[in-house]
């Protein structure tokens, strides 16, 4: 007998957003759409934005009828659960797979529109509605590698029971997550226990990211960066970066 899998899908802004109105997206158990994201993926059930969102861009109140918001009120508690914003990253991209793993608890989680590739030339587009604000690339002592904030978003989903995928087919993605085909995704009845993340090399994140204990409850981390010394989480995202290089090596 065939299991059923908790599926759970994340809708970013990249160009490639616009693909999941085309989609089938019955067999996700909810379909999250980051900010702007909801104007490009009809099937969208949930929306997360933070509290700087503007309002002239949330949906219109006949639209909302059966769908769910989830605001700073929802997310900062349970991205606090994880850590906090400021080992997590400090992205919607990242808050939304942490809320999507705390709140939703699936057995995976897949990614479309989030790779955070920004380098369209003059005239073309880096967002499905045409040129916008990089978030992501902002300065921000979160954010200096968001490569080592998806491994580490992969690796405390898997310790949660639940795989990260992304669902892009983009050449280039900030995300180092595995790729997959949505037909692939929607046939799988079963995820594999491990990754491939080194575990000694992921424990060894956690324990520094504890060592240090940058953390700020309330979630606001901006209002506090006087505290925060970036070279220090420079070296934390080394070890989460590691946590892949490991693997590599002894794959060789």
């Amino acid at each position: 007998m065939k299991l059923k899998l908790k599926k759970v899908l994340i809708v970013g802004s990249a160009p490639d957003a616009v693909e999941t109105a085309a989609w089938d997206t019955s067999f996700f158990d909810h379909v999250i759409a980051i900010n702007n994201a909801w104007m490009a993926c009809p099937s969208w059930s949930c929306l997360i934005f933070p509290d700087d969102f503007p309002k002239e861009r949330h949906p219109c109140p006949d639209a909302l009828k059966g769908k769910q918001l989830v605001t700073s009120h929802d997310f900062v508690p349970i991205q606090n659960e994880f850590g906090g914003f400021v080992y997590a990253g400090g992205t919607m991209s990242f808050t939304a797979g942490y809320w999507a793993l705390g709140a939703l608890k699936p057995d995976v989680i897949a990614y479309i529109g989030c790779d955070m590739v920004y380098d369209a030339k003059p005239g073309q587009r880096t967002h499905f509605y045409g040129r916008g604000a990089a978030d992501p690339l902002r300065e921000d002592v979160t954010l200096q590698s968001l490569e080592a904030k998806s491994v580490r978003l992969q690796a405390l989903a898997e310790r949660n029971g639940c795989a990260v995928v992304n669902l892009s087919n983009q050449p280039s993605s900030r995300l180092l997550l595995p790729r997959m085909e949505l037909q692939t995704l929607e046939a799988m009845t079963q995820i594999s226990p491990a990754t491939g993340l080194n575990s000694m090399a992921v424990q060894d994140a956690l324990n520094a990211e504890s060592e240090l204990g940058y953390w700020v409850e309330s979630g606001r981390y901006w209002e506090k960066y006087e505290q925060f010394e970036s070279h220090k989480l420079r070296e934390i995202d080394a070890l989460w970066l590691r946590s892949v290089k490991i693997t590599l090596s002894h794959s060789m």
